[in-house]
Order: structure tokens, then sequence, then C-alpha cells
């Protein structure tokens, strides 16, 4: 937390990473629109950060840019590409920061400079109007959409760009076909009218083998018994003639 440098003096938590400033959100519009600008909490565990574009990796001076609530910074044509890229009826909530996932709309009671200056930008684009609750445009009333920025540039090695601030990865909506690589497939052995029950037949075996179970218990304690009832037959120590004290009359 510090001070501002702006006429307004107000306290706040923004650090300008570039200029090594606190900002509030009025010298951030004014004053730092292409800046990285994060918590000084997250500039203390990560000094390091990359002044490029999140989506073409290239320098965000080179282009207009437009930053989020969430005070990521593109550059307006990457945004707007990315945006029109996404399937026709998506809803307002699926346009989600392809940084951090943040909400790319400003909620209609959010008030600030941040939240002004991206609804002055997003009601110039004909993708975002409903996401804001504004009607629709004709195409012949709507400005000329900005041009999609050039592929990234690599290094002299040919690597990979910088990674983004904090090593955050960009965010991505659902994949489905990723899902259903996980899901349970049938057994290519069974016939195919039983592939599609693959509960109930497991449920089958483990019956039989109950019932098989008891009726295996069954046939052993008949069969001990039987053999008890012979052995007691034929032992001599049981015969009441042989025994002493028992006394049989003639």
């Amino acid at each position: 937390m510090g001070l501002c440098k702006c006429p307004k003096r107000r306290v706040t938590t923004l650090f300008c990473f570039e200029h090594r400033v606190n900002v509030c959100e009025s010298c951030l519009v004014s004053a730092h629109p292409k800046c990285i600008v994060r918590s000084y909490l997250q500039w203390l565990q990560d000094s390091d950060y990359s002044p490029q574009c999140p989506l073409c990796q290239a320098p965000l001076g080179d282009r207009d840019t437009v930053r989020l609530l969430c005070y990521d910074v593109f550059h307006w044509p990457c945004l707007s590409g990315w945006a029109r890229a996404l399937p026709p009826h998506t809803a307002p909530a699926g346009h989600r920061c392809p940084q951090c996932g943040g909400a790319l709309f400003p909620p209609p009671n959010l008030q600030g400079p941040v939240a002004e200056a991206l609804r002055a930008r997003l009601r110039t684009a004909a993708w975002a109007r409903p996401g804001l609750g504004l009607p629709l445009i004709e195409d012949s009333e709507a400005p000329p959409e900005p041009e999609t920025c050039p592929e990234p540039d690599r290094g002299w090695d040919g690597s990979a760009p910088r990674k983004p601030l904090g090593g955050r990865e960009p965010w991505r909506p659902p994949d489905h076909e990723e899902e259903k690589k996980y899901r349970r497939r049938p057994r290519a052995w069974l016939p195919p009218g039983f592939r599609c029950r693959p509960r109930a037949l497991s449920q089958r075996p483990l019956l039989a083998l109950c019932l098989g179970g008891a009726a295996a218990f069954a046939l052993l304690l008949i069969l001990l018994a039987s053999l008890a009832r012979g052995v007691a037959d034929a032992d001599p120590a049981l015969e009441p003639l042989n025994n002493p004290h028992v006394r049989v009359g003639h």
C-alpha cells in the first residue's frame, strides 16, 4: 500500500511494474494505459514481468491496448479477434479474460475509471454490445473491426516468448473432447447387445458366486455330520454292553 503520485494523492495497493510507482485507477487510465499493473504484494512475490501482449507476444506499446477489470492489458485488435473467434451464440458470461479467466464485461453497477474506459471501448465492437445490454448496430453503421496482430516474434534461437506475469497459463474454454477420453468404454469381447449394460453384468457373477458359496457350505456341513455319525457308530467305547457300569438283564 502506498500513495499515488497523481494530484489526487490517493492511497492505493496498485503498483506499476514499469515505472515502479504506486498508481490509482485514475492515473492508471490516463498515464499508464499500456503498463503492467498488479498489487504491491504480487510485485514482492514476483518482480519479473513481461511487457508483451499475452495473445500475440508482441510489445504492448506497438498497438492500441485495452485494460480489463482484472487489470490485464491486451492489444485491442488481438482481444477483438479472439472474441470474434468464439462460437456465435456464446453467452456474455462465456467471454472471459484470456489470461486469468476473469469476467470480460463489467457489471452494470460497477463504477470506476477502469470500468468506464472498458465500457467505452466495448461499445465500439459489434460482438461486445449484447454483453453490455446495448442493441445491435447495422453493418453499415459499425466501425471497422481492428486488424489482428501478426504472429509473435521468436527469439534469435527460436525459443518461445517469455511466460506471462506470475507464470500463469492463458485461460482456455473447456474442451469437451478432452473429457470424452475418460469415459468408460464398452468391452470389445462382449456381444453387441450386452455392451451398453456393463453395470448389470457385473452384478450377475456376484450373485452366482454368493449362491454357489452358500450351497458349498451347506454340502460341507452335511458331509461332516454324516462322517461324525459313522465314527460314533463304529466306536466300541460307546457300545452299552461294553460299559461295566451298565447292567443288562438276561
